[in-house]
């Protein structure tokens, strides 16, 4: 089984991932932290690198291509990112939101743990931040795919997380698949 999770910037799909890919013993790869390497291969950030995505395809095509390649010739995998849902048709797709102001609140609480991204200053930056971070992910995947990544009818479990514990967000998660099974 694949199980590909997107979500909005601060609802824990990384968190998430990663505990499940250790519950199930399965391995994870995060799209995001692969755009994070080419934004910095280009000496920008993952923003700088998105806003030159709403002109040029290059900036989606490599890590979309890889998961196409994933979806094809792997199994026992968790992927996250935004588009692994439409990529990889097959996989069990989770979406993962969360209300802004605690996005905002999760991505300054973490602000130190992505080299690819600016650091915000206070909280209102680190708001405004995730504002034009949806906005150009949802010009971009209309612009090149012609999908809002954000529509609940993409995915097999919509969960917001604003005001769940990752333990249980966790538990709902492996509940789902286990009964798939």
């Amino acid at each position: 089984m694949i199980i590909t999770i997107s979500g909005i910037p601060g609802s824990g799909k990384s968190t998430i991932g990663k505990i499940l890919a250790q519950k199930l013993g399965y391995k994870y790869l995060s799209m995001g932290d692969l755009r994070g390497e080419i934004a910095l291969k280009h000496n920008l950030t993952i923003d700088e690198l998105n806003k030159i995505g709403e002109t040029e395809s290059w900036t989606d095509k490599e890590t979309d291509e890889y998961q196409k390649k994933l979806g094809a010739t792997s199994d026992n995998l968790i992927v996250e990112g935004r588009l692994g849902f439409h990529f990889i048709p097959h996989s069990f797709k989770i979406f993962l939101n969360v209300g802004t102001k605690e996005a905002a609140q999760r991505a300054w609480q973490s602000r130190d743990s992505r080299p690819d991204e600016k650091r915000p200053k206070n909280l209102a930056e680190a708001e405004d931040n995730l504002l034009l971070r949806l906005a150009s992910d949802k010009k971009r995947y209309l612009k090149y795919y012609q999908i809002d990544y954000t529509e609940p009818t993409n995915f097999d479990l919509f969960l917001d997380t604003t005001n769940l514990p990752i333990p249980e967000v966790v538990k709902i998660i492996l509940d789902k698949i286990q009964a798939l099974r």
